[in-house]
């Protein structure tokens, strides 16, 4: 990996964050506050949040097993997402290198920040290929975005292969696993030491089914961690969407059960599409959704619309001819969308 002052971008690191008022006197006891202009009345809501987080983030580190010190929140892992551009990329000047198909983010952010956006497709069985990916890069590539288990395909991406990725490219590599938690295999963000260049993106937006309360995850080295606090907005996870995350994650086998049962109903629906004349393909997934090829992609996905019944139109992403994606709902939304398709 480059130094980090080579990777973040120069008037980023001249830069001076805003002062807040609740960092001014962080580690003091206070009761009186009359240094942030706010309204007296109405408490709690009438104060600034934490904008460290820090009970939150203490809480996520015992349940993600990583220290404080390698944790960044955000309002969803969309904010996440564009600090790497913000933080890390010059525009007009900078590109980055993503894998296709994948999270649709990675590139609007990147055509938000006018910063080059290379995609490099996934070989058979929406494999990765390492030294394909690591071909596309040159001296401006400063960030490569993998997605594993990946969106739209809900495949693990190889692990020997991200690590090639790791080990070979001296820039940020993102590994967003949003949906890891419905997989059984490694995360990635337990070998933050091993790598200092890798960034995991994570969210309680799918298995903690908060994706109301919008609350994001970065763990990485402690100094990219230091760098994105730096450019972030002062509050940018308000109080309410910290409560909220404080009291589901004291409940974090209530969401182990709620994974076991989606993963259960994943393989049976997965089982009931396969024998679908309609249904040509069914992709294996480690997510709480799968990719469906079907005869005719457009026509049933309106057909299906019609029915009541909403499902992801992916026919014209790359590899993704004719497919659908199909998220894993209660029992009782599986049924129907299936009765639905047997009476297509």
């Amino acid at each position: 990996m480059k130094d980090l002052t080579q990777l973040v971008r120069p008037n980023i690191l001249r830069l001076k964050p805003y002062s807040c008022a609740r960092t001014e006197y962080t580690g003091k006891d206070a009761s009186v506050y009359l240094d942030a202009n706010e309204s007296p009345y109405n408490t709690p809501l009438n104060r600034y949040p934490d904008p460290l987080q820090e009970t939150l983030k203490a809480r996520i580190s015992l349940i993600k097993e990583v220290p404080v010190k390698n944790i960044f929140l955000g309002n969803g892992s969309d904010e996440a997402i564009d600090l790497m551009y913000r933080c890390f990329t010059v525009p007009g000047k900078d590109n980055v290198v993503a894998i296709r198909p994948t999270y649709g983010m990675y590139k609007v952010c990147a055509d938000i920040n006018d910063v080059e956006y290379r995609e490099v497709d996934l070989d058979a069985g929406f494999e990765l290929n390492a030294r394909k990916m690591l071909r596309a890069c040159d001296a401006h590539t400063k960030v490569i975005w993998l997605c594993s288990p990946n969106n739209p395909t809900g495949n693990h991406l190889d692990r020997k292969e991200i690590e090639k990725v790791l080990s070979r490219f001296d820039g940020i590599v993102v590994v967003d696993e949003a949906y890891s938690d419905f997989s059984r295999r490694r995360p990635f963000r337990h070998d933050l030491s091993q790598y200092p260049n890798l960034v995991v993106l994570n969210t309680m937006s799918k298995a903690w089914g908060c994706a109301a309360i919008r609350l994001g995850m970065a763990f990485a080295d402690a100094r990219i961690i230091e760098v994105m606090n730096k450019v972030k907005y002062p509050y940018n996870v308000n109080l309410l969407t910290q409560e909220k995350a404080l009291e589901m994650l004291s409940n974090p086998y209530t969401v182990d059960n709620w994974v076991n049962i989606i993963i259960q109903e994943r393989e049976r629906v997965m089982d009931s599409f396969r024998l679908l004349p309609i249904c040509e393909e069914v992709y294996p997934t480690d997510a709480n959704f799968f990719l469906a090829r079907m005869t005719d992609a457009n026509a049933i996905y309106q057909y299906l619309i019609g029915e009541g019944i909403i499902v992801r139109n992916r026919n014209n992403v790359s590899l993704c001819r004719n497919c659908l994606r199909v998220t894993i709902g209660t029992k009782g939304e599986n049924l129907k969308l299936l009765s639905a398709l047997r009476q297509y």
